[in-house]
């Protein structure tokens, strides 16, 4: 009598999603920008409104060109856990660096912008491509859940950065701990931060890199079964990078991305900056409270709402379908970017601006690799998606840049109204997304 073999014991696919959400926490600390920009434009830095975008931009470029060019096919040879370990090591290493730099724009450049970007370009594709794989049934709120980390990331390591002192919202007075300044008897500078988080992202990221394994060959949720008619719509069609780029769908996935990345990205960036010419020149709050506004307004409302977005829009794509959720999420996001430059000299006004802001940036994490698996396939999404998201890197240059320059120039208007203007226009090429045909596919 033969020996039946005992079914192979797969890992509880949760514990891949926790790893995912301590990797992204870490790597959402390059939304913390805006929390450095103010001691950069300020002695002993003196760093223009325009240097502290451009580490910004370089940081986000280098992001999406490593996890094109580099994350997502190694991730597919050797697994997502080493790659993840990388970018760990090179995230850390790079901020120690800016942390070491001293008051050296190239140093900070090199180290926070080019390294910095490149553990997190490495990192980043390594949760989407395994929870792809191990949600297939729920691949929006999955992907939603995998980058709302990133989004509550900014929050936390913006409050570390500024301290856990909120000041008064509304007239409402939440301070909850002491700031950096005076910790254990030592004034907190930049650097002494940079570096800091530079150690402290190496731990992290390594931690959840461990979990970071994709199910077995074959393997589905039990009880799922997709329908055959959702087959071409719900990763049932594997396309290749090159056959995928040959689409009319991918380059409506870029195009629509790179607007609501570089509206995101630019407020992101110079929202401190912005917040304080608009505050200062309305003259409705006194300049001693200026600072704690700007920062709460992305550091609290942004930053919270970025991760809740990721979320709440993934969930929502699941059900009203990713196509739609993309054409209102673009929509309302054109509408209060140009709404955002008439209430940015109020206090609520920049609160609810970034909270909205932050809410539809969100989204694009959640809505645009899922979109990418439903079109193009669940089993390349791992080297697949990085090409979508290489408009992430197309608006991180044009978002933060042009902000940057404007605030120079003293013309925010013309910041915020053509981003506006942007998700608009791509808000209605979004609604002539629809899935491969037949001939599209032998085609390509």
């Amino acid at each position: 009598m033969s020996e039946q073999k005992s079914p192979e014991k797969v890992m509880n696919r949760w514990i891949v999603v926790i790893g995912a959400i301590l990797i992204q926490l870490c790597l959402g600390a390059i939304y913390a920008w805006s929390a450095f920009t103010g001691k950069l434009n300020a002695d002993p830095y003196n760093f223009s409104k325009t240097q502290t975008q451009v580490v910004f931009s370089v940081g986000l470029v280098t992001f999406a060109v490593v996890m094109a060019l580099i994350a997502g096919r190694w991730q597919k040879k050797v697994g997502p856990r080493k790659v993840a370990l990388a970018g760990g090591v090179i995230l850390g290493l790079g901020y120690i660096i800016g942390g070491l730099s001293g008051t050296s724009f190239a140093g900070i450049l090199i180290g926070v912008g080019i390294l910095g970007g490149a553990g997190i370009g490495l990192g980043y594709v390594c949760p989407i491509a395994a929870l792809v794989k191990w949600f297939p049934d729920k691949k929006g709120l999955i992907t939603g859940l995998a980058v709302a980390g990133f989004g509550f990331g900014a929050l936390i390591w913006i409050k570390l950065t500024s301290g856990f002192a909120f000041g008064e919202i509304g007239g409402v007075k939440l301070d909850l701990t002491p700031g950096w300044h005076g910790l254990y008897g030592m004034e907190w500078t930049v650097n002494n931060v940079f570096t800091l988080y530079g150690i402290l992202f190496a731990v992290l990221v390594g931690l959840g890199a461990m979990v970071m394994v994709n199910p077995p060959e074959g393997w589905s949720p039990a009880g799922w079964h997709p329908s055959a008619t959702k087959a071409a719509t719900a990763g049932g069609v594997d396309f290749t990078e090159k056959q995928m780029i040959r689409t009319p769908q991918f380059w409506v996935l870029f195009l629509t991305f790179t607007a609501g990345a570089m509206a995101g990205l630019m407020v992101i960036g110079i929202i401190g900056l912005f917040g304080k010419d608009q505050l200062t020149a309305a003259g409705a709050i006194e300049a001693g409270k200026i600072a704690v506004v700007t920062g709460t307004a992305w550091g609290f409302f942004g930053s919270l709402l970025n991760g809740v977005g990721r979320i709440v829009w993934g969930s929502f794509s699941d059900k009203l379908g990713r196509k739609n959720a993309i054409v209102l999420m673009s929509a309302l996001q054109g509408v209060m970017m140009i709404l955002f430059y008439f209430i940015g000299g109020n206090e609520w006004g920049l609160y609810i601006g970034a909270a909205v802001i932050g809410f539809n940036f969100g989204g694009n994490f959640a809505l645009f690799p899922a979109a990418t698996a439903d079109l193009f396939g669940n089993k390349n999404v791992g080297t697949n998606y990085p090409w979508v998201f290489m408009a992430y890197g197309v608006g991180g240059v044009v978002g933060p840049i042009l902000g940057g320059a404007m605030g120079d120039a003293k013309a925010w208007m013309w910041a915020f109204i053509p981003a506006g203007i942007a998700c608009l226009a791509v808000a209605l090429l979004a609604m002539t997304l629809k899935p491969p045909k037949h001939h599209e596919i032998a085609a390509a």
